[in-house]
């Protein structure tokens, strides 16, 4: 298998990378397709890449995923895996590296990963409490027979 210049010339670092890889594409997916689904329905605007406050949000919605995956998932795992996710996940700079750090240990640990990060997306947002109760006040205020 032929590497790419900058790739790490070990098997096992190799696959670590491509894995994380696919996780952050993933991650990508499921949060940019939330973001513009929920501005859509407020009938705002679609995030804009050059814009502070939509990278911000966004990067709200990566964290708050990642946080929602390791909830969903870590209460399944055996006390070896829970111990092997501790001993190589977790490691970075920031919150969101943290939390990929993680999700790459548990792709590794679980043979049913992606099934497990498909469940979780179905999932994502949780429902807010005040969800729905906005639309029916709008919808009667707009429909309301004088």
């Amino acid at each position: 298998m032929a590497r790419l210049p900058g790739e790490p010339a070990d098997l096992g670092a190799r696959i670590a990378v491509q894995l994380r890889e696919r996780i952050e594409e993933a991650v990508d997916f499921v949060c940019l397709d939330v973001l513009v689904a929920g501005r859509r329905a407020a009938g705002r605007p679609a995030p804009v890449a050059d814009s502070a406050s939509d990278r911000a949000e966004y990067q709200a919605g990566v964290r708050a995923f990642l946080a929602h995956l390791a909830e969903a998932i870590a209460p399944a795992l055996t006390p070896a895996q829970r111990e092997r996710v501790q001993a190589t996940g977790g490691a970075g700079p920031d919150e969101a590296a943290r939390l990929l750090a993680v999700q790459v240990a548990l792709a590794r640990a679980l043979p049913d990963y992606w099934q497990r990060f498909e469940a979780c997306r179905l999932t994502f947002p949780p429902p807010s409490p005040e969800s729905g109760g906005e639309r029916r006040g709008l919808l009667r205020r707009l429909f309301r027979r004088a």
